[in-house]
């Protein structure tokens, strides 16, 4: 078989030891995997006249970095559109929006993303601080967890929302006030559509080209996978598209939502799509969803929160999902089911016992595990997949943020146990949730370690018990995305026969400082052997 790549003058870094290979160079196949390693010498005499041969100068290659939860078509298009990330109080929000509008044509809608509750402060999250800047203009703001939005009162009109409404979503609502006119402020899914629905959409050539913006942003950053935890509208269609044309630089494992209200019917479609895709995408798996939110008071808590708030599932009746998990177990599909409050997590985990063994199930965020629960995910051989930047990015050490005072002190110190899960001996897996954060994975390691705001890295960390190590944090992305998928055998290590799926870095992650890791240049990316990124100043 004819060699298709070869990468020398390299330390070789793998995931599964921690260690650096004896050897400095590495061959690929034309079939995309390993073929061999060995000195400089030997396996650049592997090369043919259509190998690329790339010296790294002595860079680090590592397995490729897998994002372990994310959105890439559903991020491309929330993310087009004011960044409202970065605003910390309603000044600044109203400042951002008042430069936007100023931007509009007649009639235009204004679309927002990133929007953090915390800068509503103790007030009650709503449209009405902005009424003045945005007028008669239709806009919709997407609050950062993306399971919640703010409506204008003119996108509100224009949508016919004037009152309360009843979803199949259990924690669904358009919240209104005492005298039952809307806030603005729209909870979940079923909710937002009914703005969204009458607003602009993109056209299939500009979600197509958005989302492959996207990937090659992610290729840059160090990726070379995904689990994907959507698959809405047309996604499969556009990735098909892009794997057609050569231009998908991800391997993606998706997982398509079924939502409550989902007949037999509907079930049976899902099995059904299982394993459509192409060279670089799948369909493996099935999203769903336990619960909402803790800063929207849309999570399942075993108690209330500080308002009263997050008491109920996200199915209006929790046994239907048991029942369709089983469902899906007996035909082999593996479920991501989204839990962050802990009576969530504990019926997830209830569901999937009462499957039984045999399919690797996840459980997506566990922003708060019961002590009691921690040791059922190595037992069950449950996947935890986490994303400690939100953590990092939305709450404090000192409890002051939105989701700590909605919990209170006892939960709050609770955050994101990272450790205490890799302790109990579950499989930990790490991600993004992005467009929920930022999705360049050196982040989202150096975060599960250093667990600090990344706008100020001086500032505290939050729970630093509950930090993972350098190693711990590589193999989320690596060797444990690989078994969360049931790759272990082709996948996440650096031997022969794996899939040459990799990424190459300036220097070593496991000895770079956890708070200049996201600063660690990405000199090189490569899927199948084939290379997706390359830094300028590579030769």
């Amino acid at each position: 078989m004819r060699t298709r790549l070869v990468l020398s003058s390299a330390r070789l870094l793998d995931p599964g030891t921690g260690s650096f290979l004896p050897e400095t160079a590495l061959a690929v196949s034309d079939d995309g995997r390993i073929s061999a390693l060995g000195d400089d010498r030997e396996i650049r005499a592997l090369a043919g006249a259509g190998t690329e041969v790339i010296d790294l100068k002595g860079t680090v290659v590592t397995s490729g970095l897998v994002d372990g939860h994310l959105h890439p078509v559903t991020g491309a298009e929330l993310t087009h559109g004011l960044d409202l990330s970065h605003c910390a109080d309603l000044a600044d929000v109203r400042a951002a929006l008042a430069g936007a509008v100023r931007e509009l044509g007649r009639g235009d809608w204004l679309f927002g993303w990133g929007l953090d509750p915390n800068v509503f402060g103790s007030e009650p999250v709503g449209i009405a601080p902005f009424d003045a800047v945005l007028a008669d203009v239709p806009a919709f703001l997407l609050l950062f967890d993306a399971h919640s939005a703010l409506a204008s009162r003119r996108a509100l009109e224009l949508a016919g929302v004037d009152g309360p409404r009843t979803f199949d979503q259990a924690s669904a609502e358009v919240v209104c006030d005492a005298q039952g006119r809307p806030t603005g402020l729209l909870q979940e899914d079923a909710a937002c559509e009914l703005v969204e629905r009458v607003a602009p959409r993109p056209t299939h050539a500009e979600r197509r080209d958005r989302l492959a913006a996207a990937l090659r942003s992610m290729a840059a950053a160090g990726l070379t996978g995904g689990h994907v935890m959507d698959a809405n509208g047309e996604s499969l269609d556009l990735l098909a598209e892009l794997d057609g044309a050569g231009e998908l630089p991800l391997r993606l494992r998706v997982a398509p939502w079924c939502q409550p209200g989902t007949d037999a019917d509907g079930v049976r479609e899902l099995v059904e799509l299982q394993s459509r895709g192409g060279a670089l995408w799948r369909v493996d798996g099935v999203k769903l969803f336990m619960d909402g939110t803790i800063d929207n008071g849309t999570a399942w808590l075993e108690r209330p929160d500080c308002h009263g708030e997050s008491t109920h599932a996200f199915w209006p009746d929790p046994a239907a999902y048991t029942d369709i998990v089983g469902t899906l177990h007996r035909a082999g599909v593996p479920t991501a089911t989204h839990a962050i409050g802990d009576a969530a997590v504990r019926h997830a985990l209830d569901a999937i016992e009462q499957a039984g063994r045999g399919v690797r199930h996840r459980i997506e965020h566990l922003e708060t595990v019961p002590d009691d629960t921690l040791h059922r995910f190595a037992e069950l051989g449950v996947v935890a997949s986490m994303q400690p930047t939100h953590c990092c990015d939305f709450t404090r050490a000192d409890h002051t943020d939105n989701w700590s005072r909605r919990l209170g002190e006892e939960r709050a110190a609770r955050a994101w146990r990272c450790r205490d899960l890799w302790d109990s001996g579950a499989t930990v897996v790490l991600g993004s949730d992005w467009p929920i954060a930022p999705f360049p994975p050196l982040g989202v390691m150096a975060g599960a370690r250093h667990r600090r705001p990344t706008r100020d890295l001086t500032q505290p960390p939050h729970g630093p018990e509950q930090a993972l190590t350098a190693l711990e944090a590589l193999r989320g992305m690596t060797v444990n995305a690989a078994w969360a998928a049931g790759e272990e055998h082709r996948a996440g290590r650096l031997a022969i026969g794996c899939r040459a799926d990799l990424t190459v870095l300036a220097d070593d992650p496991l000895t770079t400082p956890a708070t200049d890791l996201p600063d660690l240049p990405v000199v090189l990316t490569a899927v199948d052997g084939r290379v997706t990124f390359r830094a300028a100043e590579t030769g």
